[in-house]
């Protein structure tokens, strides 16, 4: 398995990586479908998007995405069940954090669900420690739990 920034050829895996995994555990929200509609845009703007890859199959995907002042957001993280048990999900947040850490990153933040244990266990394995949630940053329902990466502390 190896780790993969973004190429056009895999935005087709991304989108349908993250469809999958949003609809079986939710519903695809408005802000989804505008972050699928401009993919490269996020991308020329100082995003990056990491696949995890073994022969041609992407098997876990994952965005981060520059806020402003130094703050940065990881989002879109998704992984195919047959890549469970292979680290996937983990090589590719791992890549996420340290690309925005790399590009000037002080506060990383996510928010995510309480009832997705083993992507809560990821975060806080790399470092991020759960804070409270601040609405002004999300847009999406289904977020309920909030979680921050700092250098400063």
């Amino acid at each position: 398995m190896r780790v993969e920034e973004y190429r056009k050829e895999y935005r087709d895996a991304f989108i349908s990586l993250n469809r999958s995994w949003i609809e079986r555990y939710f519903a695809i929200e408005e802000n989804d479908l505008i972050l699928f509609d401009h993919i490269d845009d996020r991308i020329a703007e100082g995003a990056m998007i990491f696949f995890a890859v073994e022969g041609d199959d992407v098997l876990a995907t994952c965005m981060t995405t520059p806020l402003g002042n130094d703050v940065w957001e990881i989002e879109k993280l998704a992984a195919v069940s047959q890549g469970t048990g292979k680290g996937a999900g983990s090589a590719v947040f791992r890549a996420a954090r340290d690309y925005a850490l790399s590009h000037g990153a002080k506060r990383i933040m996510l928010v995510s669900n309480t009832i997705l244990g083993p992507a809560l266990h990821i975060y806080e394995k790399y470092g991020f420690r759960e804070v409270p949630l601040e609405s002004k940053f999300w847009g999406y329902a289904r977020g309920n739990i909030q979680y921050e990466y700092s250098t400063e502390s």
